[in-house]
């Protein structure tokens, strides 16, 4: 068994995982944007804030209207160029404490009383940001300084609540799509090994394309190019149609045997891709890198003695 065969198996592997997982990386952002996903789960976190009955009017306020990211209004608009605001996604804590203060009404003085800042709480849209201001008052507090420091630590976990949130709908959409994509193109890990490992010419083009994508230095290439790239290679097939089965006349243990590797196989491929694009890129820049700084360095101390063979 030779080790730089198996090393470029390895690449090879690691090149399809990265262009398929770029593929899944690309849907879910257009999933994301075009049902404004972060949006949504920012809003459910700031009713925790506001109430439900009042984020609407929150979000209005003019601070947080000039945060709101601008896009293309639907699928249409890139031939046309038309944006329009979108949802909130983000806010710095500071700048919500900011707009929460100016919303129910904190702004103005620097000290209350304790019964007058009760009053005046209670008068809030009901919320946990109101329970939170409620409780820190009835333990003494009473200075708007203190008052502000401590909801920015609170909103501050609020706003990291909502992003783990949207991560982890968006993890769900790419696991989602990396099966749905390996089962639309029939994408056996174990198959593409094989194939690799028994073609020489195609295992020392995937080498190349991987090599390339490394050297552009941008794990965000054009996807149309990687895409046209994972096509040169002709080892992901599209369609079940173009599964290599077991020739005629096989027993049932082999057909048994095939199934078994065919799942196994489209298993690997599904967790693989559902690792994203940033892994598989990382992982390919680590792999190669070393090997061309190993090459280029046996070449420089080749030609380093040489030079010094010439002078004596």
């Amino acid at each position: 068994m030779s080790i730089s065969q198996a090393l470029e198996v390895v690449i090879g592997l690691i090149f399809v995982f990265y262009v398929l997982g770029s593929i899944v990386s690309l849907i879910t952002q257009w999933i994301n944007e075009a049902f404004e996903t972060r949006g949504k789960s920012l809003e459910r976190h700031l009713m925790k804030i506001v109430g439900s009955k009042h984020v609407g009017d929150f979000v209005k306020l003019p601070q947080l209207q000039a945060l709101r990211p601008i896009r293309y209004k639907n699928w249409f608009s890139v031939l046309t160029s038309a944006t329009e605001p979108k949802m909130l996604e983000k806010i710095p804590a500071s700048t919500l404490v900011e707009s929460y203060f100016d919303f129910v009404g904190l702004t103005a003085s620097k000290e209350f009383q304790a019964d007058e800042l009760k009053e005046l709480i209670s008068a809030f849209p009901e919320s946990e940001g109101k329970q939170a201001m409620l409780k820190w008052v009835n333990q003494g507090v009473t200075n708007i300084e203190e008052l502000r420091k401590r909801t920015t630590t609170y909103f501050g976990g609020v706003m990291e609540q909502a992003s783990a949130t949207f991560r982890a709908n968006a993890r769900s959409f790419v696991i989602i799509l990396s099966i749905l994509l390996t089962l639309v193109l029939g994408t056996d890990s174990i198959q593409l090994a094989r194939t690799l490992w028994n073609n020489a010419g195609v295992r020392a083009l995937a080498v190349a394309q991987a090599e390339l994508v490394v050297r552009q230095d941008d794990a965000e290439a054009r996807m149309d190019d990687l895409i046209q790239q994972l096509l040169d290679l002709n080892i992901v097939r599209i369609g079940w149609w173009q599964t290599e089965l077991p020739p005629a006349g096989s027993t049932a243990g082999e057909w048994v045997w095939f199934s078994v590797l065919k799942v196994l196989g489209l298993g690997l491929t599904a967790a693989a891709i559902s690792q994203g694009s940033s892994f598989w890129y990382d992982l390919l820049k680590k792999i190669t890198t070393p090997t061309s700084s190993s090459s280029s360095s046996s070449s420089g101390g080749g030609s380093s003695s040489s030079s010094s063979s010439s002078s004596g």
